[in-house]
């Protein structure tokens, strides 16, 4: 028999009808749905005489737009308000379970899905959210996909889909101190580019990926799609049975035992063929920070600025408009540069692990006056813990205040924009120009290093600290 790589064994497995010289008719576990994304597939289904066709496979929570302070009250801005209503009608219209925001369950979908056990090894799962890739983390196939492709998902549970081609990106080694899963996908985009993943699948291998704790490899397989990929994934292992084990909708007594089994064979063959392969020594990566407006725009913090010597055309182009937009200049040192803001939340960072981190690295210490901080978990559990651990009482004694779930100043769907030409440190996932607010200035880093620049106001190096 012919190796596969974990990536075709899952999809083979899913595959309900192949198209001649075409995409294939895809079974789908998981749907995931928001306020966003939603509502014109629901208008479809209805327009036709149609209904869900798998509510109990559908998993519903507002996330985007919520404000994160004050959410007992109605929304105030109407767009969002009507959003978010429209999701609540909807779902009760098609049987759907719905974790809004005064359900215990509410938060980021990305976030949920993970942390209640929903999402688990060789699914395929799909959300009208680029940023679906996380749940890869799982040794599962998952990818974002567009409104009309929700409302095909609504109507038969299945997917239309051009197989990706596969690529595969090996870290081995030991991390540095203060290194973390956000260091290497910031590490790796750089290093391939922002189109260096198109038309690809990524499976992320090597000893520094086995490292990686499950929130590390969430926060990974989130940014698999800024390189361009379809997705990403991880080969589950203990670390990852033993975070499933328990949850709310993990797999219980012998359906268990059951599921183990099957999950323990979910790996790349030794002798699969990728596409694509990249290697990456773990000691190469340093805390990384963005200086531009793509992900790919990355370099250590102690890094300077590129020149931008050997670029033309389109790319020198892009290049000085990005620093333009910045108000960076070339050859600069990124350390010691002031800062406004600090956003530590998001589908990429805004899990328990995160916080602690965060936490830890405040304590004893106090926020700088100048700066603004945003601190946002990604769900009503992860804020729950956040209270239980005694995370809050440590942010409040180092003048930081905790907001409520939802996606926040990611991508300035809600009250959290940053101003015009301030500059934010943010753990969110993009950096796109207006990404947190008009004119908004974004460089992308780990908690940690948000952490630092909270305390001293400028971009630093936690290691110095």
């Amino acid at each position: 028999m012919e190796p596969k790589t974990l990536f075709d064994k899952i999809w083979d497995a899913h595959i309900v009808k192949q198209v001649k010289d075409g995409p294939d008719v895809l079974y789908i576990d998981r749907h995931f749905i928001h306020e966003v994304t939603s509502p014109v597939a629901f208008l479809g289904l209805k327009n036709r005489g149609m209904k869900v066709y798998s509510p109990k496979n559908t998993i519903a929570t507002p996330d985007h737009n919520v404000p994160t302070i004050n959410q007992h009250l109605p929304i105030k801005e109407e767009l969002s308000r009507v959003q978010v209503d429209a999701l609540k009608a909807n779902c009760a219209a098609n049987g759907i379970e719905l974790y809004g925001l005064d359900h215990k369950y509410h938060g980021i979908v990305h976030i949920i899905g993970p942390e209640l056990g929903i999402t688990q090894p060789g699914m395929t799962i799909v959300c009208g959210d680029s940023h679906t890739s996380t749940h890869g983390a799982f040794g599962s196939i998952a990818f974002g996909i567009g409104t009309s492709e929700v409302e095909m998902v609504f109507a038969s549970q299945c997917i239309l889909q051009p197989k990706p081609k596969k690529m595969r990106i090996n870290v081995e080694g030991v991390l540095q101190k203060d290194v973390t899963a956000k260091d290497i996908a910031l590490y790796f985009i750089s290093q391939i580019s922002t189109s260096g993943g198109t038309g690809h699948f990524i499976e992320f291998a090597g000893s520094a990926i086995r490292s990686l704790s499950m929130e590390g490899r969430m926060t990974l397989c989130n940014m698999s799609i800024e390189c361009g990929a379809r997705g990403g994934m991880i080969a589950p292992d203990e670390t990852t049975f033993e975070y499933i084990h328990g949850r709310e909708f993990a797999p219980k007594g012998a359906d268990w035992d059951q599921k183990l089994a099957a999950w323990k064979q979910l790996k790349s063959d030794d002798n699969a063929v990728f596409d694509a392969e990249y290697n990456f020594k773990a000691s190469d990566i340093e805390p990384m920070i963005t200086y531009g407006t793509n992900p790919g725009m990355g370099i250590g913090v102690n890094g300077t600025i590129p020149t931008g010597q050997g670029l033309t055309g389109s790319d020198l182009i892009t290049f000085t408009k990005s620093l333009e937009y910045m108000g960076l200049n070339p050859g600069d040192k990124i350390k010691g540069k002031k800062i406004d803001y600090v956003f530590i939340g998001s589908c990429t960072n805004g899990r328990i692990e995160d916080f602690r981190l965060f936490a830890n690295f405040v304590k004893g210490k106090q926020k700088a006056e100048s700066v603004t901080a945003w601190i946002v978990p990604g769900s009503k559990k992860v804020e729950q813990q956040i209270r239980e651990e005694g995370i809050v009482e440590i942010l409040e004694a180092a003048g930081f205040a905790l907001r409520q779930p939802g996606c926040s100043a990611c991508l300035a769907m809600n009250d959290d924009k940053v101003p015009e030409g301030k500059y934010a440190v943010s753990t969110s996932n993009r950096n796109f120009e207006g990404r947190q607010g008009p004119g908004a200035r974004t460089m992308l880093a780990s908690p940690l290093m948000v952490a630092a620049a909270a305390i001293t106001g400028v971009v630093s190096d936690p290691r110095d600290i």
